[in-house]
């Protein structure tokens, strides 16, 4: 837990850059300033665009709350920048960022660890639209391998659908998963110093949680409780932990979920190393439930930069 807020001394806030979610960094960034300046913390808000390391280098910072999201912040980049200064930062390390970011490379490791997540396979020239829906039936949901904040995926409902919907993932990524869709409850689950938060059950009547859903829609519901029976929550929060644990994440993240309306099973989805500060985010909502306030949860996030370095 976090000292006295002194005790951080000079603290750069990295938000914005220029991912493709960029606005909602932006919105993440600002939020955890306006709780810094709150806490009396001496802090800079840098946009990371153009001059940044520079910035970060001649600013004489004790360390770095990180509020970037997608490519460049979350994949290993910026985590590496950071590394080679010297500066303490929040989240984790380089190899678990750039791992976290790669769906494809997450499931491979959750798979070797027996942890559920849906069937899926990897968009190539040599399978035909026909021969994946042959494997895992329809609908299905396509996801560039690379992006966060539901950013370009879609859920298709037969062969035509499908190859639109590759197409759409392609123009962001290189790299794009099919996966099998599952019927069912949608939840997520905050990481925080080691423990499962509360776990959020999310409805929406868009066909799935996508980047409107997440945060600009007024009417997705989030149940928190989220109404499972305490045996299955609790089994859900231990899946999570250790999915996380898996890809070598620390300090703090969110992991999202599917349980499968016929058999009851969990499969895991993703994992997020710099979840969501922003008016709609689920990490604060969580830590709100275990009695946490904003304020607090920032401050507790940047105490743990102190670990590194």
């Amino acid at each position: 837990m976090m000292g006295s807020t002194t005790s951080f001394g000079k603290v750069a806030v990295l938000y914005g850059g220029s991912s493709a979610e960029r606005d909602v960094s932006l919105k993440s960034g600002g939020a955890v300033c306006e709780a810094l300046k709150q806490a009396g913390v001496d802090f800079d808000a840098i946009d990371a665009v153009d001059d940044w390391i520079v910035r970060l280098v001649q600013g004489n910072y004790d360390r770095v709350f990180n509020a970037l999201h997608g490519r460049g912040g979350e994949d290993g980049k910026v985590q590496g920048v950071l590394e080679s200064l010297g500066l303490p930062y929040t989240g984790s390390g380089v190899t678990a960022s750039a791992i976290a970011m790669d769906k494809e490379l997450t499931k491979h490791i959750w798979v070797g660890n027996g942890i559920s997540t849906p069937e899926y396979m990897v968009v190539s020239e040599n399978v035909s639209a026909a021969e994946i829906v042959s494997q895992l039936g329809l609908p299905v949901i396509v996801k560039p391998a690379h992006e966060g904040s539901s950013i370009g995926m879609s859920k298709a409902h037969s062969e035509a659908e499908l190859v639109d919907a590759i197409e759409k993932a392609k123009a962001l990524d290189s790299s794009v998963l099919v996966e099998k869709w599952i019927t069912g409850n949608e939840y997520t689950i905050a990481i925080l110093n080691g423990e499962a938060l509360p776990v959020i059950k999310l409805e929406t009547d868009h066909s799935f949680y996508d980047y409107d859903a997440k945060y600009l829609a007024n009417d997705t519901r989030y149940l928190l409780p989220c109404g499972l029976e305490q045996a299955e929550e609790q089994a859900l929060q231990d899946m999570a932990l250790t999915a996380f644990k898996a890809v070598g994440c620390e300090g703090w993240g969110r992991v999202d979920a599917m349980q499968d309306a016929a058999s009851g099973k969990f499969y895991l989805l993703e994992v997020n190393t710099v979840p969501g500060m922003t008016d709609h985010s689920l990490v604060p909502m969580a830590a709100s439930a275990r009695g946490m306030d904003f304020k607090a949860l920032v401050l507790d996030v940047l105490a743990q930069a102190a670990l590194k370095g």
